[in-house]
C-alpha cells in the first residue's frame, strides 16, 4: 500500500516549530535581561545607599573640627585652605570622602557655616559597566592602587548654626523636684531695654520663656508640684511630668485663663530632650597666682583678685568673721579661679564682683555651699558669674539672704536650693545640673540673652539637603 506524504504539512511544522522556538528565545532573552536589569538596580541602590554612612563620616569630621576651633582658623589635622572654603579627603577602606567647610570667618562666634560631603563608595562591577552619571573616577595621585575603579558618587549639603549652652532656664540630666512654696519662672532679656531695666529684670517687662528641662524620661522625674511654669516643660523620650493642684505651666494668658488648675497648656510638654553634657576641661595648667588679703577704698578682704588673671585655691571659706571680713573681691574683668578642696560660703561671707568685672569659678570641691551673702554680682549680668563645676563637684548647695545673678554648669552636681521662712530668693540667669530640688519660696528668672551671648556649646545641623548629580560633579578637585 502507498502513503501519501503530503510535504506542505511538513513544511507548516517546521515553521511553525521555528517561529514557537524564537518566540521562546525572545522571552528568554527578555527575561534574562529583566533580570539582569533588576540585579543591576539592586546593586547600584546598595551602592547608592551605601554612600550614606561614608557621606555622614565625612559630616561629623566636618563638626568636630568646626567645634574644635570654633572662632579660630580651621587649618590643620588634614584640613587645607582653598580660597574662601576650607577642604579634606579622607579615605574609609576603599571608599572615601571630600568634605568642604565655607562662610566661616575667623573670630566671629556667630558663624553659620555650610558643610558639604560627597562620599564615593566603590561601584559593584555589573554596575560599573553601565555609562551612568553618577560615577566619578579616583585621582591616581592620591590613591593609586584605586585609579581603575570607578565610584558611586553622591553628596549632601548641610547648614549649621552655633547653638548655645544655656538655651533654656533650668536644665538637668536627671530629677527636678519643685515641691517648694511658691516657685516660680520666667525670664527676662538683659541685651534687650524693652524687658529689662539697664540690663537687670524687672517684674514689669517680664516674658513667659521660663523653661524648664531633664534629660531622664522616667515617669515623674520632672515634678512640677504648685508651681507656675511660665514658659515650657520638657523631659527624656517617654517621660511624663507630675504636676500638682495648684500648679500651671504656659504663656501669660494661659496663666491668666487658668490660675492654680494643675495643667499645662497645649503645645508647652514635650519629652524630646536628650542632651548631651560634656565634662569641664581644665582650664589653665601654669602662671596662675595664690590670692591674698588687701585693703581696698578702706574695705579689708581676705581674699582681692584682678584682671585679668588666674588664680588657685586649695581652700576658700568665708564667714565674715575676723579682720579681714572674709570676703572676695573681684576687680576687673577675665578673672578665673581654681577652688579645689573647699567652698563654703556663711554668715555675712560673700564674693563679691564689682562693677565692670567678670569672675569664672572651677569648682573640684566635692560639696559646695553657697549661703551667707553668697555672690553679689554688682554688673547684674549673669555672664559676669560663670560657676563650672568639675567632676569631681557632686553637691550644691544654694542658700542664703540675697539675690543670685550668674551662670551654674556643674552636671554632676546634684543642685539644691533651700529656702527658709517667708523670704523669696531671686535667681537670674540659668542652670545645667546633674538634679534640682526646690524647697522654699524661689523666683527662677531665666535671662534670654544667654541664648545669643552665652557659652557657645558647639555648631549643630538645621538643614540636610541632597545635592543635585550636576553638583556633585562640581565637587572640589584634587
Amino acid at each position: 500500500m502507498n502513503i501519501n506524504r503530503n510535504s506542505s504539512i511538513r513544511g507548516n511544522t517546521l515553521i511553525l516549530t521555528v517561529v514557537v522556538t524564537g518566540l521562546i528565545g525572545f522571552l528568554l532573552a527578555a527575561y534574562l535581561g529583566l533580570v539582569k536589569s533588576q540585579n543591576v538596580a539592586t546593586m547600584r541602590s546598595q551602592a547608592w545607599n551605601a554612600s550614606i554612612p561614608v557621606i555622614e563620616a565625612g559630616i561629623e569630621d566636618a563638626l568636630t573640627h568646626i567645634n574644635t576651633r570654633l572662632t579660630n582658623e580651621l587649618t590643620g589635622d588634614g584640613w587645607e585652605k582653598r580660597g574662601n572654603i576650607y577642604i579634606t579627603r579622607r579615605w574609609v577602606g576603599q571608599d572615601y570622602y571630600d568634605v568642604t567647610i565655607s562662610n566661616w570667618v575667623v573670630g566671629m562666634v556667630s558663624n553659620s557655616p555650610i558643610i558639604e560631603s560627597r562620599g564615593y563608595v566603590v561601584a559593584p562591577l555589573i554596575v560599573a559597566s553601565a555609562p551612568l552619571p553618577f560615577f566619578a573616577n579616583v585621582t591616581p595621585s592620591i590613591q593609586p592602587s584605586e585609579s581603575n575603579k570607578k565610584y558611586v558618587a553622591r553628596g549632601i549639603r548641610c547648614k549649621t548654626v552655633q547653638d548655645w549652652l544655656f538655651s533654656k532656664g533650668m536644665v538637668a540630666k536627671g530629677p527636678i523636684d519643685l515641691n517648694g512654696r511658691n516657685i516660680e519662672t520666667d525670664s527676662f532679656d538683659s541685651s534687650d531695654p524693652l524687658h529689662s531695666t539697664n540690663g537687670v529684670y524687672d517684674a514689669s517687662t517680664r516674658k513667659d520663656n521660663g523653661d524648664i528641662a531633664t534629660n531622664s524620661g522616667v515617669t515623674n522625674s520632672l515634678s512640677i508640684g504648685n508651681a507656675q511654669i511660665y514658659g515650657r516643660v520638657s523631659t527624656g523620650p517617654g517621660g511624663l511630668p507630675d504636676i500638682g493642684p495648684q500648679g500651671c505651666v504656659g504663656d501669660f494668658a494661659f496663666h491668666t485663663v487658668n490660675p492654680n488648675q494643675g495643667d499645662i497648656q497645649t503645645g508647652y510638654f514635650k519629652d524630646d530632650m536628650n542632651v548631651d553634657f560634656s565634662e569641664v576641661k581644665n582650664p589653665f595648667t601654669g602662671g596662675w597666682s595664690t590670692p591674698g588679703p588687701e585693703v581696698v577704698d578702706g574695705v579689708a578682704y581676705a581674699y582681692v583678685l584682678r584682671g585679668p588673671g588666674d588664680y588657685v585655691l586649695t581652700d576658700l571659706t568665708l564667714s565674715g568673721v575676723g579682720p579681714a571680713a572674709a570676703q572676695m573681691l573681684i576687680i576687673g574683668e577675665n578673672v578665673r579661679l581654681k577652688v579645689m578642696s573647699t567652698l563654703d560660703i556663711t554668715g555675712n561671707g560673700a564674693i563679691i564682683i564689682s562693677t565692670n568685672s567678670s569672675l569664672q569659678m572651677f569648682v573640684y570641691a566635692p560639696v559646695v555651699n553657697l549661703g551667707g551673702n553668697g555672690v553679689i554680682n554688682y554688673a547684674g549680668n549673669a555672664l559676669d558669674f560663670e560657676y563650672w563645676g568639675m567632676k569631681s563637684n557632686t553637691k550644691l548647695n544654694f542658700f542664703g539672704n540675697g539675690t543670685f545673678t550668674g551662670t551654674i554648669y556643674a552636671p554632676e552636681a546634684d543642685f539644691n536650693l533651700v529656702g527658709s521662712g517667708s523670704t523669696t530668693y531671686d535667681f537670674m540667669g540659668a542652670s545645667i545640673t546633674k538634679s534640682v530640688t526646690m524647697n522654699g519660696n524661689f523666683r527662677f528668672h531665666y535671662d534670654e540673652a544667654l541664648a545669643k551671648y552665652g557659652p557657645p556649646r558647639g555648631y549643630i545641623v538645621t538643614s540636610w539637603d541632597e545635592m543635585t548629580p550636576t553638583e556633585v560633579a562640581q565637587g572640589p578637585t584634587w
